[in-house]
């Protein structure tokens, strides 16, 4: 888990650029687009008009020099010129970013007329924090934290284009852009193999005879056979030359399977399942592209995504992309897939399971998979216990039958022959898997 990110205080710049904007699903209405009297513009007529009824109503001449004052300056400040044609452009760098990475948008405006001043009002999107406002005679700066992965718009920016003398006002809306944020994978090195290996060079040792380092044994010479590696005990001792028999290397083919059907937030924690499960399903995806095999992703819930498995570092970035779109904004789509399309696993590959077994229809799932020969290996995320008032005895009582509902689920995954792995969010994704190195899956191998 990455450690959290730190909220400051945020300046008084920021404050007033935030200063009664949320973050809604939808962007907010369009601001008029015409000229209109600023807030201090406002300001002093009403202080005018005031001045000057109180002196009709109470006949007290003294009083006109108070709307007067407000008058002169007003007249003193109107504009010769305003600015009639507005064009704005945003830059976002970078585009692409982890998770706590610092995010900068800058604003370039280009008008006619005389010199302005700019004031932004900032809708912020999710996932992301206001961290700093720089405004300048033609430009605003906004830099954001993104505080979690997923595909967040970064919200529409309205620009108010004061004149000089701050007595007339335009604005224009600048749209909002899209960042992409990657997650923070989870630590893993472990990279477990299943019994049978696909016909494909690599790095994993196999029970078939081959071209590999690793002996498996020593056999006789047979003529037109290549003299690799002599035994010469075995030599020596039967008068006949005998040679070393090597394993064949093969890579293995991976697929990451994630539970997208809901996200759980340990009431205890704040940690949600989502996250944890995206960061876990990185991981062990880069751990196993650094053994040079070859890794896809199906994401299940909503609409049903998924990616052929593909190698090399470029493969990472593709994965991590396609798991994005799971996230966008905060929202979910339909009620999702229980059946996996045939081309997201091919044969013989090794499917991992993340999920917090939340949801029945992941059983569906999981009981297709078997359904097809797959064994696939679950890494439960946990998500934490419902909360129980003290002294609630129904509720204590509903989170026994909670516990003991997850424990029937857990035992009937085991008895089918499905290893259930826990994985403890904060700590190295490696102690989960570590009793799949007792064997290979799907049969008693020697792991690697």
């Amino acid at each position: 888990m990455p450690a959290p990110v730190p909220d400051p205080r945020p300046s008084a710049a920021v404050v007033r650029a935030l200063e009664g904007r949320t973050s809604p699903a939808q962007p907010p209405p369009p601001p008029p687009g015409r000229p209109r009297p600023s807030v201090r513009t406002l300001r002093l007529l009403t202080v005018a008009v005031v001045a000057s009824s109180a002196a009709l109503l109470t006949g007290r001449a003294w009083l006109l020099a108070l709307a007067a004052a407000p008058l002169v300056l007003l007249a003193l400040a109107l504009p010769r010129s305003y600015a009639r044609r507005i064009e704005t452009s945003a830059t976002v760098e970078p585009s692409r970013c982890f998770e706590g990475d610092t995010v900068t948008v800058r604003i370039t405006v280009a008008h006619d007329g005389g010199a302005v001043r700019l004031d932004p009002g900032v809708t912020l999107g999710p996932g992301l924090r206001l961290d700093e406002v720089v405004v300048g005679p033609s430009t605003v700066t906004l830099r954001h934290t993104a505080l979690r992965w997923g595909r967040w718009s970064l919200g529409p920016v309205d620009l108010d284009v004061y004149d000089a003398g701050g007595t007339v006002r335009r604005t224009v809306r600048v749209e909002a852009t899209e960042l992409s944020v990657f997650p923070k994978a989870t630590q893993a090195r472990f990279t477990p193999i299943p019994v049978r290996l696909p016909q494909r060079l690599g790095e994993h040792a196999s029970p078939q005879a081959g071209e590999g380092v690793e002996v498996i044994g020593v056999a006789p010479w047979v003529p037109g056979e290549r003299q690799r590696r002599i035994h010469w005990p075995s030599t020596t001792r039967r008068g006949a030359v005998q040679l070393h028999r090597f394993a064949a290397e093969r890579a293995a083919d991976t697929v990451m399977l994630i539970d997208a059907f809901g996200d759980v937030v340990d009431p205890a924690t704040g940690v949600s399942s989502l996250d944890e499960t995206v960061r876990a399903a990185a991981g062990l995806a880069r751990a196993y592209l650094r053994t040079h095999d070859r890794v896809g992703v199906v994401s299940t819930g909503g609409t049903t995504r998924w990616l052929a498995p593909g190698t090399g570092d470029a493969a990472f970035y593709r994965i991590v992309e396609s798991v994005l779109d799971v996230r966008k904004d905060q929202r979910f789509d339909g009620a999702g897939l229980d059946r996996l399309p045939p081309p997201a696993l091919p044969e013989g590959a090794l499917v991992y399971v993340f999920t917090p077994l939340s949801d029945a229809r992941m059983l569906k799932v999981l009981r297709d998979l078997q359904g097809r020969g797959r064994r696939p290996v679950v890494v439960e995320i946990p998500s934490g216990d419902p909360q129980v008032e003290p002294g609630d005895v129904a509720g204590e009582l509903g989170l026994r039958l909670w516990h003991a509902d997850r424990d029937a689920m857990r035992f009937a995954l085991r008895d089918s022959g499905v290893p259930v792995l826990r994985h403890v969010v904060g700590e190295s994704l490696d102690l989960a898997l570590a009793p799949l190195l007792s064997g290979r899956i799907g049969g008693r191998g020697r792991v690697r």
